[in-house]
């Protein structure tokens, strides 16, 4: 497949462009929103050493995923590295307690919408379940409340759905319990997820600093499992660097226009 199809495909993803986000580039904001989700953590102290030096703010999406060390993300081994992570004034949300990918809306029962998914952690890895609307959003309640308990912080009242699967009816129902999910955008989809025989380093920075805008929201990993060339190493500090040299200015969703307003109308939706 050629490189820039293939991005296509996998940046399905991305957000479309928001009424919020192009006002946001026209009254001349120069900000933009770097994310990470969880992995294997494996570059995650470099990813804070990087953080760290270049003074940038960001926001974390966590899932209790499966890790090179310790007890999963969210287990007590990364317990210091959270804490650290909140003095540091970086913002959290939800990815979902087991890495639960939506694979498909089922008929509803006994009132209450229901879907197959299939966690990506957890005792049930691999397996294609039946959640109700009920389960599906105590798994992402549970994953923002265990932030709150490492970081001191109450998680945002957003969440992203791993691998950016959904449908109208799973973001209805996880609105309706006090999350709006959070995608990303088209030029913020960095690639780190992909082979890296096929989309060497260079080509990912050059592709990124060429095309990102203000007000997009950029997407990365605390470490991805397939990926031989690891992205963050070779990328993110060029990366950073070369954005602020084009006047761009990070930020953390809670001060995303479009996001704002959610985050403090559902302040209670991610706290212990």
């Amino acid at each position: 497949m050629h490189r820039r199809n293939a991005l296509s495909v996998i940046a399905a993803g991305a957000c479309p462009i928001s009424a919020a986000a192009r006002k946001h580039a026209e009254d001349g904001d120069k900000a933009i929103y770097l994310s990470f989700d969880t992995g294997h953590m494996g570059i995650a102290p470099f990813v804070a050493e990087v953080l760290r030096r270049q003074q940038v703010p960001v926001t974390f999406f966590a899932a209790h995923e499966r890790t090179q060390q310790g007890d999963g993300c969210l287990g007590e081994y990364w317990a210091p590295w959270w804490r650290e992570r909140a003095r540091e004034g970086h913002a959290f949300a939800s990815h979902t307690w087991q890495h639960a990918v939506w694979r498909a809306d089922l008929p509803p029962a006994h009132g209450q919408p229901r879907f197959r998914i299939q966690p990506g952690a957890g005792p049930h890895a691999g397996q294609r379940l039946v959640w109700s609307a009920r389960e599906y959003c105590a798994d992402i309640r549970r994953a923002a409340e265990r932030l709150a308990e490492l970081t001191g912080v109450a998680a945002l009242a957003l969440y992203r759905a791993p691998g950016g699967k959904t449908s109208p009816a799973l973001l209805a129902a996880a609105a309706r319990c006090g999350y709006r999910h959070v995608g990303w955008s088209r030029a913020g989809f960095l690639g780190d997820e992909l082979p890296s025989e096929r989309y060497p380093n260079d080509a990912l920075l050059a592709q990124a600093l060429r095309d990102v805008r203000p007000g997009d929201i950029l997407l990365a990993h605390l470490g991805i499992w397939s990926r031989k060339d690891p992205w963050a190493p070779a990328v993110l500090e060029p990366l950073i660097s070369g954005l602020k040299a084009r006047g761009l200015r990070f930020r953390t969703l809670r001060e995303h226009p479009e996001h704002a307003p959610w985050i403090a109308a559902h302040a209670g939706a991610g706290a212990a």
